[in-house]
């Protein structure tokens, strides 16, 4: 059984307060899009897990996939699963958690083991705090440590997306170095449920990005250069480098030196 495990989007990251446990509570609203990975996933006598593609650094056994495996295995049966990566690795875009929360998926289909979405949602919360929301995989609000999810009613089927990664590792622990977390006035989820995409850009921010675009000024080149082309609107996602923008119509835009998906958002 094949599987296609897509990216997603932050739309507004604001960074709340620093948690007792270290954390931070934030808000933002995480978008699914359509550029993705391939995950297959066949029944066999022993487990094996295979990829190609891009390089995946670390060993297998810190893969979301294999620790996915290692949450549903049952005790008689196994798969082999093969994924073929296609999205950058620490691009702010999802990537391996969608890898993981998608092997829970097709592992529970290929091996029929009758696993229901609320069980599915909280074996991938125990894979890391945004696996869930590929379960869920349609626009949500998120809150707190990045684990709660509320419904909302943006929806940007219809509109064109641009993404592009200037390979730019930025770690976490980079990201937030450059934050200092500040109580939003208005929350997220009204701000962007009550106010048109053309005026989000004086409204909807990322926190991480200005300290990242300030130690790497591209990034922020990108984002104007979108603006320019004619985004609706435009930001870094997550916590770097991938540099999005939303376009009310199709175009194809060129930027030769980095990694970029077009396409248009459901």
């Amino acid at each position: 059984m094949l599987g296609f495990s897509n990216a997603k989007i932050n739309i507004g990251l604001n960074i709340l307060e620093k948690r007792p446990d270290g954390y931070h509570n934030i808000e933002s609203l995480f978008y699914p899009v359509s550029w993705s990975d391939i995950l297959e996933v066949v029944p066999a006598s022993t487990f094996s897990f295979h990829c190609t593609g891009l390089p995946i650094p670390g060993s297998q056994e810190n893969n979301l996939i294999y620790k996915a495996w290692n949450l549903i295995k049952p005790t008689d049966k196994a798969v082999e699963i093969h994924l073929h990566k296609i999205l950058p690795m620490g691009a702010g875009i999802g990537g391996g958690s969608s890898n993981g929360a998608f092997a829970l998926n097709l592992i529970n289909e290929v091996l029929e083991l009758g696993y229901q979405k609320e069980s599915l949602l909280e074996l991938a919360s125990r894979l890391g705090s945004d696996c869930p929301f590929f379960i869920e995989n349609r626009p949500m609000i998120c809150l707190e440590k990045g684990n709660i999810f509320r419904e909302t009613t943006v929806s940007l089927s219809g509109k064109y997306i641009v993404m592009v990664n200037p390979e730019i590792h930025v770690s976490t622990a980079e990201a937030y170095s450059g934050v200092i977390p500040t109580p939003s006035p208005t929350p997220l989820k009204d701000v962007l449920e009550n106010t048109p995409i053309e005026h989000w850009r004086d409204a909807v921010k990322n926190d991480f990005e200005a300290g990242i675009v300030k130690k790497y000024p591209l990034i922020g080149e990108i984002k104007d250069e979108l603006y320019a082309k004619g985004a609706l609107y435009a930001s870094m996602t997550g916590s770097g480098s991938t540099v999005y923008g939303i376009f009310s119509e199709t175009l194809t835009l060129s930027f030769p030196d980095f990694i970029v998906w077009q396409g248009k958002l459901d």
